[in-house]
């Protein structure tokens, strides 16, 4: 049955990628898990396209390019970190290191909303992240943790413009199961591709 309500979030996940340059194949690395995820918001990226003629709206479209994403976590993980945001951990001292000349690899965000019926599982395919913003505050008589908020873009794949993907009521078993396997299209089609 389909979910009539969702709520929650759970499961977040990512997994870098590299792409031949030779042949535009894109290759995911298998999904890595975030613990800790508080809230997730998605904003459309790319404005209605509208003309006029005849004195009258004539024609319009939407322009889906990705989405602007806000993830609050708990605690941004130092593979996280180091993997998508480019950081640098010292092999010596175990210091990790935010350079201006360093870059993150871009990577495909995985995560679930749960349902009154059952969770619905996504996939953004290419996604780059943004430095979080640094916060704390003074201890209280309360103590509140204050999580890290990251910001990212999720832009359409270069390959076959794939944005994002999600399960279905219908989805089978086998491919639901596996979702945080491997990416699903992970090479830009249907099926489970790592």
């Amino acid at each position: 049955m389909a979910n009539k309500v969702k709520f929650g979030l759970k499961n977040v996940h990512y997994a870098t990628f590299t792409v031949d340059e030779t042949t535009g194949t894109i290759t995911y690395d298998t999904p890595i898990r975030i613990p800790g995820a508080v809230e997730l918001s998605l904003e459309p990226r790319g404005d209605m396209v509208e003309f006029y003629a005849d004195d009258m709206l004539y024609y319009s479209a939407q322009n889906n390019q990705g989405y602007d994403g806000t993830l609050s976590i708990a605690i941004i993980p130092e593979q996280f970190a180091i993997d998508c945001l480019g950081e640098e951990k010292d092999e010596t001292d175990m210091v990790l290191t935010e350079k201006t000349n360093l870059r993150g690899k871009p990577f495909a965000f995985l995560f679930e909303f749960d349902g009154d019926e059952k969770a619905t599982r996504h996939v953004l395919y290419n996604c780059t992240a943004n430095r979080p913003t640094v916060t704390s505050s003074t201890r209280t008589d309360t103590v509140e943790p204050t999580p890290d908020e990251l910001t990212f873009v999720a832009s359409p794949r270069e390959t076959d413009y794939a944005v994002k993907a999600k399960t279905t009521a219908d989805t089978p078993a086998e491919v639901y199961d596996a979702w945080y396997d491997a990416v699903y299209g992970g090479n830009g089609g249907g099926g489970v591709e790592g």
